[in-house]
């Protein structure tokens, strides 16, 4: 979506996700969609050759994922172990699909390409994996930069902080990337927005739950962590409606409204994500609409976010 809020064509797509494939054609309808691991792609290419529509390309995006580096996450631990999102997905080794990616571009050689992961990515013993994707990059013939950014920045209602991986092959200046649009709040995003019942009611937490008496113990604007004994929770937020919410994670569980007991509703999350209010969802039971639209919207890279980094490759690289 950031992609074509900036102007440019999508050519195509790769993902193994039977569900989000679905969810993309619906929304995209791309010309061409490998349903299949990256690494399949990969062999598959380097058997067949390039086809034409994969020629020429301007840019070449990928978000591997970015799991085995989050700080939320088990990081190091997991290294070079077979693991899979959720069901429905091949098991695969998350932490080699970065250099995967990387053969991707070599093979289809765009003049310029975005990767994104998350600023765990920077830290500790993964940067060793930074340095690695960069030197590679660079030995195929790309002049490689590294930007750490808040979606906020971009204009996204949402505390999102994503590192991207840019290059171009041709000479150029480096790139220049510092976005600093109005700060848009929770309250902001969401103050037309007409809230269906059964949406609230889903998203509503249980009269004596756990997650609603730490609600309730949370002073608006702050995590559940500073109220609960054991500094658990520490993902869980009780945000201030008159600020961007704390980074929505897949799982429909660590953001809430600071003025009512509930998680936001579909509708809401689609704005905080900056994902358009007809976004189809490919879900037949409306029961689901808020826990799937979380996943996406937890899963991806905030259009705004793409818009803005791709305009500024464009003006900069390609025009």
């Amino acid at each position: 979506m950031g992609y074509k809020l900036a102007g440019f064509s999508v050519v195509g797509a790769n993902d193994i996700d039977p569900e989000m494939a679905e969810v993309y054609k619906a929304n995209h309808k791309p010309e061409h969609y490998y349903l299949k691991p990256i690494g399949q792609l990969v062999e598959q290419l380097r058997e067949e050759g390039l086809p034409e529509h994969l020629q020429g390309l301007d840019i070449l995006d990928g978000s591997p994922p970015c799991s085995s580096f989050s700080m939320q996450g088990t990081r190091d631990k997991d290294w070079g172990k077979d693991k899979k999102f959720r069901e429905g997905q091949a098991q695969q080794v998350l932490d080699d699909l970065f250099f995967d990616y990387l053969d991707l571009l070599e093979i289809i050689q765009p003049r310029t390409f975005i990767a994104e992961n998350v600023p765990g990515i920077l830290i500790g013993k993964a940067k060793g994996y930074a340095k690695a994707i960069v030197q590679k990059a660079r030995a195929i013939g790309y002049a490689t930069q590294v930007f750490e950014v808040d979606a906020t920045a971009c204009g996204v209602p949402q505390s999102r902080k994503r590192v991207f991986f840019v290059g171009t092959k041709e000479k150029r200046q480096p790139l220049i990337f510092r976005p600093a649009r109005k700060v848009i709040s929770q309250e902001e995003a969401c103050m037309d927005l007409d809230l269906d019942t059964s949406d609230l009611k889903n998203a509503t937490m249980k009269p004596g739950s756990v997650m609603r008496k730490y609600w309730n113990l949370t002073k608006i604007g702050r995590y559940f962590s500073e109220a609960h004994p054991r500094g658990v929770m520490f993902t869980s937020k009780r945000n201030d409606p008159k600020a961007p919410v704390a980074t929505i994670a897949a799982s429909y569980r660590n953001q809430y409204h600071g003025h009512e007991p509930r998680l936001f509703t579909w509708k809401e999350l689609f704005r905080l994500g900056s994902f358009p209010d007809d976004y189809d969802l490919c879900e037949p039971k409306k029961s689901n609409f808020n826990r799937k639209a979380c996943y996406l919207v937890g899963m991806s890279v905030p259009p705004f976010m793409v818009r803005d980094l791709s305009t500024a490759i464009y003006d900069q690289w390609l025009a």
